[in-house]
């Protein structure tokens, strides 16, 4: 089994080679569990703010369901810790210490309902290859125990899909994966 540096450059090169654009129908097998779901009005949605040939979440706002929940972006404090602050379409972002685009102004950190991962790759049980940082793991970690219904979903491409990856005790399993195919 390749460790997951390995993985991770061999698949930054795979999405980089084979990246394309998706158009807001990618997101209606999203929708639709979201409509199935979840009947509340108020529903926190975080995204992140696609960079390095990321499946393009912008393409969310593009479609009547961005209308009518909030979304959240993550922000990564100085001490290394993420946390999410609502974010709408065309407002100010700010360039990070890692170069991630996040909130300017922001407003009191909230926990999502649904949380859109990104990631490098995938399997068929869901296990994400993260970019190494471990902010949504610890993240999740934190947060799960105390809001068990928080859904996680990871948005890629098909052929990021891995037979087996290597999985450490920290790694949090996504809910779904979303790919222009579909949910994995």
């Amino acid at each position: 089994m390749e460790n997951k540096y390995n993985l991770r450059k061999k698949f930054f090169k795979i999405r980089k080679e084979n990246y394309f654009i998706i158009t807001p129908n990618f997101f209606n097998p999203l929708i639709n569990l979201i409509k199935k779901e979840y009947t509340r009005k108020h529903l926190y949605i975080s995204s992140y703010y696609p960079s390095s040939f990321e499946v393009d979440t912008l393409s969310l706002f593009k479609t009547k369901i961005s209308f009518k929940y909030k979304t959240f972006l993550p922000v990564i404090s100085s001490d290394n810790k993420m946390a999410f602050y609502e974010w709408k379409n065309k407002d100010i972002l700010k360039i990070n210490k890692y170069g991630m685009l996040e909130p300017e102004v922001l407003t009191k950190k909230e926990v999502p309902d649904i949380m859109l991962v990104p990631l490098l790759a995938f399997d068929k049980k869901n296990n994400r290859l993260g970019y190494g940082g471990g902010f949504y793991d610890r993240y999740l970690n934190k947060y799960l125990n105390t809001f068990k219904t928080i859904m996680t979903v990871g948005i890629a491409f098909s052929f990021q899909k891995y037979h087996k990856l290597p999985v450490s005790k920290d790694d949090v399993k996504l809910n779904y994966v979303l790919t222009e195919k579909g949910f994995n």
